[in-house]
């Protein structure tokens, strides 16, 4: 079991601290969150049966893929992921240079978990319309892929259109760093079950399980069930009593904030490496 630490529920003035102390403690992971804006006006949220938007509006925001390469340039073996990163909110070329040029600055330490994303209203601010996110997205990671690996790549679709491109130089990971889907809805599943990983949001293994069972079965009906998947959840975990009922039920990773407050990091980090890593 790979344990990560979620920076999103700390204070940013303590992300460099707590990633270099978590690095040096052992956890296997960092994660950033990430959004262009918070319009003013927002409803909805990103757990399971809550209505309510978890963020105010004024929450400050930074860019995700600087921030990490920032913390790449501090560290040296622990890995550093985006949860998720709306990559559809961005031309494929900006989100396949930005994963490259993390992959490449932190030699082969990122992990990118994307999403269509539950903030409708961020959509409609860029001038983009949210019912088309999940096939935006679709689109995006298929034009991602071929930037990371072919020499030349067009592409001729219905939200993208270039001629052929030259896309240098390709990432560390190969053939491209993990791509882990979010999102629990019937297509955000379908989208994980065919690229490398699921990254979800749940407050239990109970919880949990059915996801993964549908993941699974999806991987087999679609004949990469032999092929390597991982499972990465988060949500609302802090501290899990026993790791045991989360690896039973197929979870790879836990990301975890165990503290409650954020001038509580450290001894919450401490305690759990002394409970987990130990």
């Amino acid at each position: 079991m790979k344990l990560g630490i979620a920076l999103s529920r700390l204070h940013p003035r303590f992300h460099l601290e707590a990633t270099l102390e978590a690095e040096r403690l052992g956890f296997e992971s960092v994660w950033m969150a990430d959004h262009l804006v918070f319009p003013l006006a927002m409803a909805g949220s990103p757990h399971p049966g809550e209505d309510a938007p978890p963020v105010p509006p004024t929450t400050p925001i930074y860019d995700t893929f600087a921030w990490l390469g920032f913390l790449a340039a501090r560290t040296s073996r622990i890995r550093l992921g985006t949860n998720v990163y709306l990559l559809a909110l961005r031309h494929p070329f900006a989100a396949a240079r930005a994963v490259q040029t993390l992959d490449l600055v932190s030699e082969g330490r990122a992990e990118i978990g994307v999403g269509a994303g539950w903030l409708r209203e961020e959509w409609r601010a860029t001038g983009l319309d949210p019912r088309t996110r999940g096939q935006r997205l679709d689109e995006a990671i298929a034009v991602c892929t071929r930037l990371w690996t072919e020499s030349v790549v067009e592409h001729h679709g219905r939200f993208y259109d270039f001629p052929p491109v030259a896309f240098e130089p390709k990432p560390v990971q190969k053939p491209w760093p993990p791509i882990l889907v979010g999102g629990d809805s019937d297509a955000a599943l379908a989208r994980a079950a065919r690229h490398d990983g699921w990254i979800g949001l749940a407050d239990s293994p109970q919880q949990a399980a059915p996801l993964v069972e549908r993941l699974h079965a999806l991987r087999r009906r679609s004949g990469r069930a032999s092929e390597r998947f991982e499972v990465t959840l988060g949500g609302n975990v802090r501290e899990p009593d026993s790791l045991t009922p989360w690896r039973d039920v197929g979870v790879d990773r836990l990301v975890i904030a165990p503290w409650s407050r954020s001038r509580e990091w450290r001894d919450g980090l401490r305690r759990a490496a002394d409970r987990w890593l130990r």
